[in-house]
């Protein structure tokens, strides 16, 4: 959808797109469906059962508020900013929360988690954190000007 508006200072005719670029709706997708991994990887993997919530929950909220994202931008609302960033922060958690929660478990002597969650939960968490963090940052719009954050 593209909307026409004339310039009263100089009379020119500008046209401005509507809607979200089609990356962020693809990256919310696919955000999304990492999200879903993480949530399901801990049935894959042998893992102690702090780890198989900590996954459930975090994979499950990743895949659930990307998976809003995206239905935001496919039914023409703009990407919501606060729910990528949130998901940028789960992410961090994902890349962090194996390490903190094998190394209590290890200190009382239980059982931890399968190395291949432990990095398949790691990897996972990084490319949820990079890819919501780029939707966030390209989602901002300077309100003064309308234009793109981080563009003039």
């Amino acid at each position: 959808m593209s909307e026409s508006t004339s310039d009263p200072a100089t009379g020119e005719t500008r046209t401005r797109t509507q809607g979200e670029p089609a990356a962020q709706k693809w990256l919310s997708g696919i955000v999304s469906v990492i999200g879903l991994w993480i949530a399901v990887s801990p049935f894959v993997y042998e893992v102690a059962a702090t780890m198989l919530w900590n996954n459930v929950i975090i994979g499950a909220a990743i895949f659930l508020l990307a998976g809003y994202n995206y239905y935001r931008i496919v039914t023409d609302h703009p990407t919501s900013t606060g729910v990528m960033s949130l998901v940028a922060i789960l992410g961090l958690w994902a890349l962090v929360a194996p390490f903190a929660i094998d190394g209590q478990l290890a200190m009382a002597g239980l059982e931890v988690a399968a190395e291949g969650l432990v990095w398949s939960t790691v990897v996972a968490g990084i490319i949820t954190a990079a890819m919501a963090a780029y939707i966030a940052y390209t989602a901002g719009s300077d309100m003064r000007t309308g234009t793109a954050a981080g563009t003039q």
